[in-house]
């Protein structure tokens, strides 16, 4: 698999994505 650096922010809908980035 490959690795990411994975950020979740909290949104008006819960959870999103902020950013995803490949280590």
């Amino acid at each position: 698999g490959q690795k990411v650096s994975f950020e979740v922010k909290q949104g008006p809908k819960g959870k999103q994505a902020a950013s995803i980035k490949p280590l």
